[in-house]
Formats: structure tokens, C-alpha cells, sequence
């Protein structure tokens, strides 16, 4: 396993990769996994302005790729 060091030498592209396997080997499985109170709240006040209108959906691809060049 990697530790802090070798992390730190990676490039905020890499790391963003690294965080996105984990995520995705962390999913497969997602009955496991149980999401916090406050995720649970936050997801319930996204929805609400998601159905009021405040805010809209975007395509998962593009929310990343803007994610990423956000923090290149």
C-alpha cells in the first residue's frame, strides 16, 4: 500500500484517479457501506432544490471532467 509520501508525490490527476478506483472497488459492494447522517442530509437538501427547481442535473462524465481541470 502506498503510504503518505508516495502520495503526496503524485499529481492532483493521479490522485483524482486513485480516488475514483477506490470509490468504484468501495461501491461494488454498496450494501457495506452506509452512508453518514449528514450525507443522508445533504443528499435530501440536493433533491429538494433539484425538484424546486434551484438546481439542475448534469451529465456524471462532465461533472467529472470539470471536476478535474477545477483542480489541475
Amino acid at each position: 500500500m502506498p503510504n503518505t509520501i508516495e502520495i503526496k508525490n503524485l499529481s492532483k490527476e493521479e490522485k483524482l484517479r486513485v480516488m475514483e478506483a477506490i470509490w468504484e472497488d468501495l461501491s461494488r459492494d454498496e450494501e457495506t457501506v452506509e452512508s453518514p447522517d449528514w450525507h443522508r442530509q445533504a443528499l435530501q437538501e440536493t433533491k429538494g432544490r433539484f425538484n424546486s427547481g434551484e438546481e439542475a442535473a448534469i451529465d456524471w462524465h462532465q461533472a467529472k471532467n470539470d471536476l478535474r481541470k477545477r483542480f489541475e
